[in-house]
């Protein structure tokens, strides 16, 4: 009777396996990437005007957005690998993560045509993952 107690508690931490941490990782990295986005916002600010000095803070968050949307990006497949639930947060998470490269692109030569409006898509996309991963539907 022991060994099947103990085989019961063994396979039903089994099924859980690492997708409570996967999910904390995905907010982690996800508030993250919105912290990182005020900072960028921040700095896009004090740039726009007359350029300054904000300008090597604002290249320094982009490689720290491109760090962290990576990290979202693997740790929404991980979970989503874990629980066999919906593909699209880790699609939308590596969209946001190549979005990030074509957005410092345009941001280095100085197409604000396409930065400023590229800015507003990363938003969403980061906001959008991070509204999901806290929301109950998630968690069950």
């Amino acid at each position: 009777m022991t060994h099947s107690t103990a085989s019961t508690i063994d396979h039903g931490s089994r099924t859980t396996g690492g997708a409570p941490g996967l999910l904390r990782a995905v907010q982690v990295t996800a508030v993250l990437a919105v912290l990182n986005l005020v900072l960028q916002y921040v700095t896009a600010g004090q740039i726009l005007p007359r350029g300054g000095p904000a300008i090597a803070t604002h290249a320094t968050g982009a490689i720290v957005l491109h760090v962290v949307t990576g990290a979202l990006a693997l740790a929404a497949i991980l979970y989503a690998r874990a629980q066999r639930g919906p593909w699209w947060p880790p699609v939308v998470a590596v969209l946001v993560f190549v979005c990030s490269f074509v957005q410092a692109y345009f941001g280095d030569e100085g197409n604000l045509k396409v930065h400023v409006p590229g800015a507003l898509v990363l938003t969403v996309g980061i906001v959008w993952l991070t509204a999901w991963s806290f929301t109950r539907a998630v968690r069950r």
